[in-house]
């Protein structure tokens, strides 16, 4: 096990890495206020690890209510949201009882947004079992519900007290939710780590065939990046919102489609292409870089094309955006490789043609 940590004065936490740490009730209990937990997993992941995760805790002398939600990006919402408080009222969970998020990024979203909320803010713990969620959306306290206008458009910065990320999970996470995470982990190395990129060049299919020390390293130095963009950064007003490289035309792909049609992943990996191609259009990428974006992607397995929508599509949700500033569209783009900037000034007729480009032949 290695463990990180999120540096955030009092609120600081341990991100535990690592195999066999669903059963580690004694990473848990430190982070709980009561001996009561609430752990809300989905339908997929509930029945391969909910047990392994509650039975430690309640031979611990925990009490443990167990919340079972419909799985799926289209179940990110209000009423899915509503029923996680029915079911803490009627477990008669207070203020100082810990919800755990066991699940992938749509399941942590929505756990932290119920913690958040519930009698104004309730202690929770992330449990991330997808590749995406393990390196991404369980670091940092995002949490949020979709809008049918934009996704995560409705949340909180509201962090976890622990992260327990055990890299057996996937071990049974289908090859299209473990490409869908590779999108996330490629991204710390385009936008600040150029070494990590790298040793993705070369360790790519040993993260495919699922090998667990490469696991390891990918979940590790995401979260290291991760840590370090949140702790100087917590609430996005400035280098943070480089971690949403490819985002900005991703959640468009997401909400024009319908959520659920594209993973995350797919459609970051996409919209990565479009910010890598805009970034060529600047003048900032040449060809090789494009082409080794490209490449990478590719061989995770991953579209480097958007869906056929609309271009004015495309603009009209990217509006909703959360870095549109005074109604300006700003976007994360790459200066270089392993080196992005936030900017508004990319003229919309080169966003139009990016975005053109990278949907001709999907």
């Amino acid at each position: 096990m290695e463990t990180l940590t999120l540096a955030l004065g009092e609120r600081s936490y341990p991100i535990h890495v690592g195999r066999s740490l669903l059963e580690r009730a004694d990473l848990l209990l430190p982070s709980l206020r009561q001996k009561k937990v609430a752990i809300v997993s989905n339908t997929t992941v509930a029945p391969l690890y909910l047990r392994r995760l509650a039975e430690p805790l309640q031979q611990a002398g925990v009490d443990v209510l167990e919340i079972v939600l419909p799985d799926g990006e289209e179940f990110k919402d209000w009423r899915t949201l509503n029923s996680i408080f029915d079911a803490l009222i009627a477990g008669r969970c207070e203020r100082s009882t810990t919800l755990i998020a066991l699940g992938g990024g749509v399941l942590g979203d929505l756990g932290g947004f119920a913690a958040a909320c519930f009698q104004r803010g309730m202690p929770f713990i992330q449990v991330p079992t997808t590749l995406l969620a393990q390196v991404d959306s369980s670091v940092g306290g995002k949490t949020a519900i979709n809008h049918p206008q934009g996704k995560n458009m409705i949340g909180a910065f509201y962090q976890p007290r622990l992260v327990l990320a055990d890299t057996d999970t996937l071990t049974t996470l289908c090859d299209r939710q473990l490409r869908a995470g590779l999108a996330e982990v490629i991204k710390y190395g385009l936008i600040r780590d150029l070494p990590f990129l790298e040793w993705l060049e070369i360790n790519l299919e040993r993260l495919l065939a699922r090998d667990p020390a490469a696991l390891a390293e990918a979940v590790c130095r995401s979260c290291r990046n991760k840590a370090e963009v949140v702790a100087a950064d917590e609430r996005e007003a400035g280098e943070r919102a480089l971690l949403n490289l490819g985002h900005t035309f991703g959640h468009a792909i997401e909400a024009g489609v319908g959520y659920g049609e594209w993973l995350h992943g797919e459609a970051v990996a996409a919209g990565t292409m479009m910010a890598a191609q805009l970034s060529h259009l600047l003048g900032w990428l040449d060809r090789d870089d494009i082409s080794r974006v490209e490449r990478l992607l590719q061989r995770g397995g991953l579209p480097v094309n958007g869906p056929m929508l609309n271009v004015e599509r495309y603009l009209e949700l990217m509006q909703h955006d959360k870095k549109v500033q005074d109604g300006r569209l700003r976007l994360v783009l790459l200066q270089q490789i392993g080196q992005a900037v936030l900017t508004e000034k990319a003229p919309l007729a080169q966003v139009r043609q990016a975005i053109a480009e990278r949907t001709a032949h999907a």
